[in-house]
């Protein structure tokens, strides 16, 4: 088989790589990629994730065998759509699947439908209605700009005038553009949130192992949102039964009323749960693979990933198998992010002990330097999380981290979880 990868983050690093070790695939293709992805035989295609006539062009001349879809942009613009008319197999949600990320206000309709558990939430376009709404629930209150915003569009207010400054951006100063004139406000949750990804096709759904995301930007849940700092699986905080209750209660419900609801899911479906005092509860869907998750998720996929995709493209039921090890990640960003950053700064080379997975990096003078904010993420496995962490640790101190940070506690939760 030949694959394409749509995509250039480390999220894209992942699967490919993945891709690249089936006994099946002979060539891994990532458009458009980064250079640091070369380094393990991927090769990138000078064509952007939204440039569709190009990639299908590319897909056409290469015969590639079928495309995989990574971010979140070109399956809400339709690029499965559009490769399904030009006669390509593709795996991802259509555009109208894709709005159970597209839109918050979409997604919560659906989960009110089919009664899948989610915080209560309302509406709104203009500012005052939102604004004496905030006022009348009180706080802890969560805003959340309607359609996509990289992972930032979502502020937990714990005063009224972090809400107020929230929907004055949103609203008024159109910080997120179109996809913030409809703002959804929910009630805060209480509880160990995770991440439950799923393959899915239509009302087929075959679960993965969890994960849990840290998104803020520094040590102990401190500092603004990000696309999230580092990721680790399992979560030993949560029980299998637990697990087992969001598939049946959330997952599974969802993947039959997208089919009931005409608009039909055959991709990755990611639900971003919390554990409540009353049991698992929605904060978000996704209608692709996470990034920092997908860096700790697959590493533990005993089974062919290609193999698994092809299966479900051909309606033939997939082998899932996953290793009992664990995995910690932890993202290396640019000073400053998620605000202003530096670039261009020279990266550090990590030896074979961890995995590196390149995300925001260039090639200058035949070296990789820093081009993102988050610019790559080190993984290890181990037999606990507490050695894979100390594994991370250990190869990121032995490097000079100018221009650089990272979090210390990743995965530190789980170590706590397992001492008591």
């Amino acid at each position: 088989m030949k694959i394409l990868v749509i995509g250039s983050g480390g999220r894209e690093h992942a699967i490919a790589q993945k891709f690249l070790a089936s006994p099946h695939v002979t060539s891994v293709f990532c458009a458009p990629g980064n250079p640091g992805m070369a380094l393990d035989g991927i090769k990138l295609v000078p064509v952007t994730e939204m440039a569709f006539a190009g990639l299908i062009d590319f897909a056409k001349r290469t015969k590639i065998t079928w495309t995989f879809v990574g971010p979140e942009q070109p399956l809400l613009a339709g690029i499965v759509d559009a490769f399904q008319a030009a006669g390509l197999a593709i795996f991802g949600p259509n555009k109208a699947a894709a709005m159970i990320e597209g839109s918050k206000e979409f997604a919560k309709q659906l989960m009110i439908k089919h009664q899948i558990p989610t915080a209560a939430y309302k509406s709104f376009s203009d500012y005052e209605s939102a604004w004496e709404y905030v006022q009348q629930q009180g706080v802890p209150i969560v805003i959340k700009a309607d359609g996509l915003a990289a992972g930032k569009g979502v502020v937990v207010a714990e005063e009224l005038a972090t809400a107020q400054q929230a929907l004055k951006e949103m609203l008024q100063a159109k910080k997120f553009g179109a996809s913030g004139q409809t703002v959804v406000i929910e009630e805060f949750l209480t509880g160990e949130e995770f991440s439950l990804l799923a393959f899915v096709k239509e009302e087929e759904v075959y679960p993965m192992v969890i994960a849990q995301d840290h998104k803020r930007a520094f040590d102990h849940d401190q500092g603004p949102n990000t696309g999230g700092m580092g990721a680790y699986s399992p979560v030993p905080q949560i029980s299998e039964a637990e697990v087992l209750q969001a598939v049946e209660t959330i997952v599974q419900p969802m993947a039959r009323g997208m089919v009931e609801n005409q608009t039909p899911f055959t991709g990755i479906l990611y639900a971003g749960l919390i554990q409540t005092a009353t049991g698992p509860k929605v904060i978000e869907f996704n209608a692709r693979f996470g990034d920092p998750e997908t860096q700790v998720i697959l590493p533990r996929l005993k089974s062919d990933l290609a193999a698994v995709i092809d299966d479900l493209l051909n309606d033939r039921k997939p082998t899932l198998e996953w290793a009992e090890t664990c995995c910690v990640g932890v993202v290396l960003a640019a000073a400053g992010y998620p605000n202003t950053y530096q670039t261009g700064m020279p990266l550090p080379i990590f030896d074979a002990s961890v995995m590196t997975y390149y995300a925001g990096v260039a090639e200058k003078n035949e070296q990789l330097v820093a081009n993102g904010g988050r610019v790559l993420l080190v993984a290890a496995t181990a037999e606990s999380i507490e050695a894979a962490k100390l594994k991370v640790e250990q190869a990121l101190q032995t490097q000079k981290m100018a221009n650089y940070f990272y979090r210390h506690d990743i995965g530190a939760k789980a170590i706590q979880s397992n001492e008591n």
